[in-house]
């Protein structure tokens, strides 16, 4: 189903629908009775965490560009601080362990399908000077929710990381998340929402990889933590992740990060002691979208290398650190 998503997003096929048309009702059904539950709070506005990271790192080389683009997940809808969200994390991550600043740059919108990545991408692009020099995109769970054709939203998906790669920056995908680990959400919906959601991570995998970028799953990552610590792990809206699931989110995807730029300390050989492995990119998606965390990264066509880096965990943030330092075009009430 997957490689039919892609080939259909690729080639202009029609929309090939995530479930059946006997589930749609009982779907639409489960769906008005989760609503009750989800979203019960309200989660706050996304706080701006643009600006540059790292400055104690400053140097002869020139910072970093990062580039953030995607919904709610990206925005990090659901936390006050704007040390809290997943830009911040990986930015303040990036600048670690390239011991030089990172300049962040967030586009993403909370409510964001794949269709609005094309207005996300023409931002980040606008001045060529500043393209980014690598690029983060979180999206997917609003494309299944709101029932958008699973080939439109590849395709758009795909169109995006062509457009950055073909500009020069490298590209990381966090894959449509596990919308079956939502606590509210009951059975047959739980499973429903599992299975569209997995398929779409598949596709969309399958896509960007064709296009030059490397995905990370999210999957069920946070699935585990939810069920153990929900008040922990969810925002005050009982949807969004809290601070510690987006560091959560954040500590698997940077690795692949730092190693799309060169930076990490493992090479691209596999590990088979980790269950690394190379396959034809529709299997490797597939085996991806059941493993939250798991990395796809292209080879020589139709291969794909199915990589599962070790993960090191964030500094923890203290009253003493730093705030981002603003970059120079936020006082020109830059977009």
């Amino acid at each position: 189903m997957a490689r039919r998503i892609a080939a259909g997003a690729a080639y202009g096929g029609g929309s090939i629908g995530l479930i059946g048309a006997a589930a749609v009702g009982v779907f639409l059904a489960e769906v008005q009775l989760a609503k009750r539950q989800v979203g019960g709070g309200t989660a706050p506005v996304p706080p701006s965490a643009d600006g540059r990271y790292g400055v104690a790192f400053a140097g002869p080389n020139d910072p970093l560009r990062l580039g953030l683009l995607g919904d709610s997940t990206a925005a990090g809808q659901g936390v006050r601080r704007a040390g809290q969200t997943p830009g911040a994390l990986l930015a303040s991550g990036l600048a670690a362990v390239a011991e030089r600043p990172v300049d962040l740059r967030n586009v993403a919108l909370p409510g964001a399908r794949s269709d609005d990545l094309e207005r996300q991408v023409s931002l980040l692009l606008a001045d060529p000077a500043r393209t980014p020099d690598v690029c983060v995109i979180m999206i997917g769970a609003n494309d299944v929710t709101h029932r958008m054709p699973a080939t439109q939203s590849v395709r758009c998906l795909t169109t995006a990381v062509r457009r950055l790669r073909t500009a020069g920056a490298e590209v990381v995908v966090g894959t449509c998340p596990d919308l079956g680990t939502i606590e509210p959400v009951y059975q047959p919906l739980r499973w429903l929402a599992r299975r569209v959601s997995r398929q779409l991570a598949a596709a969309q995998t399958i896509g960007s990889v064709e296009q030059g970028g490397r995905t990370v799953s999210l999957g069920d990552l946070l699935g585990p933590e939810f069920a153990a610590n929900p008040r922990e792990l969810f925002g005050p809206d009982n949807y969004h992740p809290s601070a510690e699931g987006y560091a959560t989110a954040a500590m698997a995807m940077l690795p692949t990060l730092c190693a799309v730029l060169g930076l990490w300390p493992e090479s691209d050989r596999l590990d088979g002691s980790r269950r690394e492995d190379i396959l034809p990119v529709a299997k490797a998606a597939s085996q991806a979208a059941r493993e939250a965390g798991t990395e796809v990264t292209g080879a020589r066509a139709p291969w794909a290398l199915l990589k599962h880096r070790r993960r090191r965990r964030l500094p923890a943030p203290t009253e003493t650190e730093p705030a981002p330092h603003p970059h120079p075009d936020a006082a020109h009430g830059r977009p």
